[in-house]
């Protein structure tokens, strides 16, 4: 049995220790919001929060979960990064497609959680790792400028 926090939540998984820990949250615990994209850690569209540090949930071990805090796209918005990251995704019109955007957005909050008033180069830094198929990486960088100054205003 493989015990650790979802969202806040505890649980326990009967599972594979070396399933993929994507595949425990969306087909186990019903967690949908975190995507498929290449299976081998590149494209970032299957990434979580361990500990409060993204991972990439596709390459991850669900065992390595075991007694940690797991953080998906449907639990960020209890933090007050994740509703400033949420709502300058909507206000700067940020997905096209979609699907890419439960990752960028749980990659963004990392980012802000790590540093309060990022530059281009510390959001192109960490948001390297995150592909966008729509090429919306200029929206994306509007919308993390956008939340940061948001977060510094106490909204």
């Amino acid at each position: 049995m493989i015990k650790f926090t979802v969202n806040g939540k505890p649980v326990s998984l009967d599972a594979d220790p070396n399933e993929p820990l994507l595949w425990a949250l969306r087909e186990d615990l019903q967690l949908t919001g975190t995507k498929f994209g290449c299976g081998m850690a590149l494209c970032g569209a299957c990434t979580v929060h361990l500990d409060g540090q993204p991972i990439r949930s596709c390459s991850t071990p669900v065992s390595a979960a075991a007694g940690k805090k797991v953080t998906t796209i449907e639990g960020i918005s209890a933090s007050k990064t994740g509703k400033a990251v949420q709502a300058a995704w909507v206000k700067i019109d940020v997905p096209q497609c979609g699907y890419c955007q439960s990752g960028q957005i749980m990659s963004a909050c990392a980012l802000l959680a790590a540093k309060k008033k990022p530059s281009d180069a510390d959001i192109d830094s960490a948001m390297s790792g995150n592909l966008c198929r729509c090429g919306t990486y200029n929206q994306i960088r509007a919308a993390i400028h956008d939340a940061a100054g948001s977060l510094a205003k106490g909204g």
